[in-house]
Formats: structure tokens, sequence, C-alpha cells
């Protein structure tokens, strides 16, 4: 180009325009005009003009100097980017990693501490013991640092040495040519795996991976409250970091038994109770299990079947809280299926006492009246 354009021009932004505003302009041009994606003829020339433009706008002191001087406030101090050949290095190269994720940088560092990694097990507990908490003991395979080599995966007697491919950095650089000039691709060292140490003679016990597996028998504490499905975080119980690194943490799930009588909702306890309509009708006072042994309940007289009553207190634990919930109480009435004579006789006399018209069923079942009828 001849004459160099105006700066904000090139951008498509006023004066005013703020960092955020030049950020999206550049990133909308230049991936409009990067030539891998354009083909058309001006695009590098395009896509240089952008990046110009950018790179003195981006800069507070160097725009001032452009706002008050134009080109001229600007040149010689890095303004134009020639062949590009600097891409790698630093300056426009920042600002396409910041953008698009490439340019001198790929992330790669040398390797070091590693949190090792989590354990899960899993413990089953009856329903008391979710209730009230308990302390169970499991057996857990993990990963530990080799006694032999105190993880260093080098045979005793021995020493890593520096990585002869990385030179102990633990990455490698290889520069690629480009249209725009030399981008320095960085990696991980393949033989060294970030290391940048290597082991010549391997731990004969861990074979050079530092850890080894272990099983080891732990005492969880389940706290009181837990339901099933719930997890218990045991931490620094997991295997053992790499390099120095913090171990992991262990992870115990809850599986909870389900109970004969008792049944749970949310932290409520409930159970199902038979009574008698006697006692429905009449009244009457009754002792119920709770999980804390028996306790009196009041049965008002004239219940009715589903009703439910509440044992304030007697529920399950509020998990690492105070207070718990209370046990839910159901009745129902139980019709009685084999009466004496007497009994369905005064059960009759209280019927018609209550205004209700009785009629007793046949002794005789429906097979014996279907004889009776055809004179079997």
């Amino acid at each position: 180009m001849a004459e160099k354009r105006d700066y904000y021009e090139v951008l498509g932004v006023g004066r005013q325009a703020t960092d955020e505003e030049l950020k999206k302009a550049f990133r909308r041009l230049a991936r409009q005009y990067h030539p891998d994606v354009n083909k058309s003829p001006d695009a590098e020339a395009r896509f240089k003009e952008v990046n110009e433009a950018y790179e003195v706008l981006r800069d507070p002191d160097r725009r001032a100097a452009y706002d008050r001087y134009g080109h001229a406030g600007v040149q010689g101090n890095g303004a134009g980017f020639g062949d590009f050949g600097g891409f790698g290095f630093g300056g426009l190269g920042d600002i396409f990693e910041e953008f698009f994720g490439f340019g001198s940088r790929a992330g790669a560092s040398r390797q070091g501490p590693g949190r090792g990694g989590d354990v899960r097990a899993q413990v089953t507990l009856t329903f008391e013991e979710a209730v009230f908490g308990a302390e169970k003991e499991i057996e857990v395979t993990r990963l530990e640092a080799c006694s032999n080599c105190g993880g260093s995966g080098a045979e005793p007697g021995t020493q890593p040495r520096r990585c002869p491919e990385c030179n102990g950095r633990g990455e490698v650089r290889r520069v690629q040519q480009s249209l725009f000039g030399s981008f320095v691709n960085v990696t991980l060292c393949p033989r060294c795996g970030g290391r940048g140490e290597v082991v010549g003679t391997p731990c004969s016990r861990c074979r050079g991976e530092q850890r080894v597996p272990v099983t080891k028998r732990l005492v969880v504490t389940v706290p009181a409250g837990v339901d099933d499905g719930n997890q218990v975080r045991l931490a620094g119980e997991g295997e053992a970091g790499l390099f120095g690194g913090p171990p992991g943490n262990l992870f115990v799930s809850l599986r909870v038994q389900p109970h004969r009588y008792f049944r749970r909702r949310d932290n409520d306890v409930l159970l199902d109770l038979n009574i008698s309509f006697v006692q429905a009708a009449l009244g009457d006072k009754i002792k119920v299990p709770t999980l804390k042994g028996e306790e009196e309940l009041t049965i008002p007289a004239g219940t009715q079947t589903g009703t439910s009553f509440h044992l304030r207190g007697k529920g399950v634990p509020y998990l690492r809280q105070n207070g718990q919930g209370d046990q839910v109480v159901t009745v129902h009435i139980q019709t009685p299926t084999k009466l004496t004579a007497k009994q369905r006789e005064l059960l009759k006399q209280l019927g018609e006492a209550l205004g209700y018209e009785v009629t007793p069923q046949e002794s005789k079942s429906f097979f014996d009246r279907v004889k009776d009828a055809f004179g079997v």
C-alpha cells in the first residue's frame, strides 16, 4: 500500500473506542482476513494492516502518540511487522495466543508435583447405624509411594539423571516455518514425559513407576443422620501424589439396609401400626416401638384408619446440625377374621343399637349352595 490508512478506519471503530471494542474489532477482522481462511489475493496485506493497527491502538502510550501525531508518532516504535519474522517470539504471537489459542506458546511446561488420584469404596450400614452414626472398618487398595526407592522410581544406589532430549526443561521446542514467518511449537518432552529427568536403572519393585498398590484397613467414622447414597470423604487417604505432590482423597459411598418395621422420609421415621376397631372406637393408651425404646401413644376415641400421630423428636438427627425429625405413627384398624358365635351375636346387637341393619352371611360356601340348587 502506497499510503497507510488511518488505524481507526482499518479496524472500523471510532476514536473513542474502548479496549473491549478494539478487541472485538480485531478478533472479527483477523478471522476474516487470515490467509489460511481467506484465499483472496489481498487477504495477506489486509491481515497485516489489521494487526499493525491493533498493535498500536492496544498500547495506551502508542495510541496517545498516534492520536497526537498520526503515523509519524509511532514510526520507529515497533509499528509494522515486516515479514512477521519475529512472529513466534512474543509481540504479535501473544495476541494470537490470547485470541485464537496459537502462537509462540502451547501451554507446555516441565511437569511439577501431581496430586494423587481419588479412591472410592462402599460400606453397608444397618438402619440404626445410619441414624445414630457408627465406626466401620473397610479395606481399600491404593497406590502408595514405593518403599524401595522412596518414590524416585530409580533403583536404590542410583539417581535419576537429566533428560538429554530436553536438557531438563521437560519440554521441547520446534520451529516451524509458515507464510508469516517462524512459529515455535512447544510440547512436553516425549522421552521424559515432562519430568525433566530419566531413570537409567528403574526400581526393581515399582519398575520406575514410583508407586505400588498397597491394601490398607481404615476406620471410617460415619456421622449420625446419614442416608442411603451419601458419601463420607477421608481427606488425604487416596493415592499418593507424583513428584512430591499431595495425596488424593478417599470417598466412601454409604448403603443403608432396610428396617423390618421402620421406614424413612427425610428426617422422619415412619411406622405403620395395627389397632383393633374397639381401640379405635373407644380410644386407648398403647406402647409403640421407637428407635430408642417404647413410647406411650394416646389413641383418641373415634380414630379412623389411616390417622397419623407424631412423636416429636423421635426421628433421625439432622446431619451435622442440632435437632432431629419426628416419628410418624400411622394406625390401621384391623378387622377380626375369626369370631365365636357369642362374639358374632354381640356384634350384631351392637350394630342394631347403632342403627345398622346387619344381615349375617350364610355359613355355606358358594359351591355348597350350587350343589343344593341342583339337588346334587
